[in-house]
C-alpha cells in the first residue's frame, strides 16, 4: 500500500489575466497553478535533466477536479499538494486551492502523471525523482 507525502504548499497570486468578466478565476487556470506546484515538489532542474539526459518526462493521465468556491482577483492562495506512488510508471497527486482564511478548500484535484519517454511509452519512475519526492521504491 502507498504511502501519502507531506503537504507542501505552494502560494500562488491571483492577478486579473488570471480571471473572467466576473474578477473569479477562469477554472482552466488552476490546471496551470496545479503544474507550478507539482514541479515545485520535485523541482524543474531535475525534470529538465531528466528530459534532456535520459529523455524522460512525465504527462497528465487523468485529472478529476471539484470546483467549490470562486477564487477572487488579487487573492493569495495557498496551492497544498501531496501525492503517492501508484506503481511503477504512475503517481496520484492530491492539489487543493486554500483561499486565505478558507474553511475549506475552493478547488480540490485528483492528478494521476505517468512517466513516459520520448516516443511516449510508459517506463517506471527513475530512483532519483522517487528519492527527490522521498518515495520508497516499489518492491
Amino acid at each position: 500500500m502507498s504511502t501519502t507525502s507531506q503537504v507542501y504548499h505552494f502560494p500562488v497570486q491571483i492577478y486579473y489575466e488570471d480571471t473572467d468578466h466576473s474578477g473569479v478565476v477562469y477554472h482552466p487556470n488552476f490546471l496551470k497553478y496545479f503544474e507550478r506546484a507539482r514541479e515545485h515538489v520535485i523541482d524543474s532542474e531535475r525534470l529538465a535533466r531528466l528530459w534532456n539526459e535520459k529523455g524522460l518526462g512525465f504527462a497528465v493521465y487523468k485529472a478529476s477536479l471539484v470546483f467549490q468556491d470562486g477564487v477572487l482577483f488579487s487573492e493569495v492562495c495557498d496551492i497544498r499538494t501531496s501525492y503517492q506512488l501508484e506503481g511503477k510508471y504512475k503517481t496520484l497527486w492530491r492539489q487543493e486551492v486554500w483561499r486565505p482564511r478558507a474553511s475549506k478548500a475552493a478547488v480540490v484535484a485528483d492528478i494521476e502523471m505517468v512517466c513516459l519517454d520520448r516516443e511516449k511509452r510508459l517506463q517506471p519512475i527513475p530512483g532519483e525523482v522517487l528519492e527527490a519526492m522521498r518515495l520508497p521504491p516499489l518492491p
